[in-house]
């Protein structure tokens, strides 16, 4: 292939529009320059980790200096931005839609749709579509696995099938609602879960009275606290450790009892620290032990309802309760088991717990000062956790994943609508579902 020929971009044209290259489309397409950064300036360069897999990152832009404003590519709203360096991040693509004063550093490619000719949203909807990402890792990225570059010359010999403007234009109001319902249902979530870390203070704080009601904070009613080792708490509450609420607890096996020869892809579950989320447990491992060698670490076996948490991460001492639907598994080494008394706690209670600010705080004290955080299962035991009577604390868990309950609705809901994009995308860019009607 001569440095001339075209390339056509290999989606489905079921609609048979006519290939139109890139600079047809566009009345630019190359990278910017090297920025000049200043502690504080009006102009901002835009450089990769703006240009995120969803949208326009500003607060990563950082200033450039206004006195180095020759031979710069200034960004212009409606531009689309097409990251151009580094493995996993090359490719991202989005639709630069900022106010302000923004210039293009070398690691970000500018294409420029001609108005009247080209929608950016259509554009960028074609390189963020798997036949795009195809294309532009055949024909355009350059160099090697760590050092991957996009050639701009070899985007710039892209031929596209282009429906007119104003089939681009309708494709485009299309996907834009459904980005801005996706936006409403993300911020929906967001809210959501600020709301329950306020829920989970006052409930572990002020705890629910005998008539099912949130007690009076202190300041109102100082007469229904006492002084604790972990602040003010409700009378009725008590202080115990984690120790004393344990049946059991142990970490997992060290050395060469559990080694990476030992997995397989079948046969019982093994728990690594990257499974325990603070708002449940996510078994992403799927790495398993023959039954046999599970035998042999028996000591070091996890059950449904057993709290696992983490000895070492950012921060360290985040603690799940293991699903009663999960087989029961093995952990590694750097996982704490906790079989709970259930007569004293609920399973759910130590977990949330654990993972409150007055526990976290006592796991800083023990972390302070060092580079790596970490905790020991002797650390893990004498945690200090707030200890209602077991009615209370199932009143206060039941509330706890009822909230969790919305706010997997809602994360249900706005997955949905990220497949109806994508399920859209697939029949608008190809022309399998016309817009002719809509038009």
């Amino acid at each position: 292939m001569s440095d001339v020929d075209p390339i056509q971009l290999a989606v489905p044209n079921f609609q048979g529009w006519g290939y139109q290259g890139l600079e047809e489309l566009c009345s630019y397409v190359g990278r910017g320059t090297a920025p000049q950064y200043v502690d504080r300036s009006d102009v901002k360069a835009i450089g990769q980790r703006c240009v995120s897999s969803r949208d326009f990152r500003a607060e990563f832009a950082r200033p450039h200096s206004e006195r180095a404003m020759e031979r710069v590519l200034l960004a212009e709203r409606g531009d689309v931005l097409l990251n151009s360096t580094g493995t996993g991040t090359i490719g991202r693509s989005v639709v630069f839609n900022e106010a302000g004063q923004y210039i293009i550093d070398g690691h970000v490619t500018l294409l420029r749709p001609k108005a009247g000719i080209c929608s950016s949203t259509w554009l960028n909807s074609i390189w963020k579509s798997e036949w795009g990402q195809k294309h532009l890792e055949r024909f355009c990225y350059a160099g090697s696995t760590n050092q991957v570059e996009l050639s701009a010359s070899s985007l710039r010999k892209t031929k596209l099938p282009a429906p007119p403007y104003k089939h681009q234009s309708k494709i485009a109001e299309i996907l834009d609602t459904l980005d801005e319902a996706i936006r409403g249902t993300e911020a929906v979530v967001a809210k959501l879960k600020a709301m329950k870390q306020g829920l989970l203070n006052d409930l572990l704080t002020r705890g629910i009275d005998a008539n099912g009601n949130f007690r009076p904070p202190r300041s109102e009613a100082p007469h229904l606290y006492k002084q604790t080792p972990l602040g003010w708490l409700p009378n009725e509450w008590g202080v115990r450790t984690v120790k004393d609420l344990a049946l059991s607890s142990t970490i997992g096996p060290f050395g060469s009892d559990l080694v990476a020869a030992d997995y397989r892809d079948e046969g019982v579950p093994v728990i690594f620290v990257r499974d325990i989320k603070s708002d449940a447990f996510h078994w992403k491992s799927n790495v398993f032990l023959e039954e046999r060698k599970a035998r042999s670490l028996s000591a070091h076996r996890v059950t449904g309802g057993d709290v696992v948490a983490t000895k070492m991460g950012f921060p360290p001492c985040i603690s799940a309760v293991y699903p009663s639907e999960m087989p029961d598994g093995v952990i590694t080494a750097d996982v704490v088991c906790i079989r709970v008394n259930q007569g004293l706690a609920i399973p759910n209670w130590l977990s949330i717990s654990m993972n409150s600010v007055r526990v976290q705080r006592q796991v800083d004290q023990i972390t302070a000062g060092v580079t790596r955080p970490k905790v020991t299962l002797r650390d893990v035991r004498e945690l200090n956790i707030a200890l209602p009577q077991v009615d209370e604390q199932s009143c206060i868990i039941e509330r706890v994943l009822a909230f969790d309950a919305k706010i997997e609705r809602t994360t249900f809901a706005c997955e949905k609508l990220r497949l109806q994009k994508t399920g859209l995308m697939d029949d608008l860019l190809t022309g399998r579902v016309s817009v002719k009607p809509l038009l």
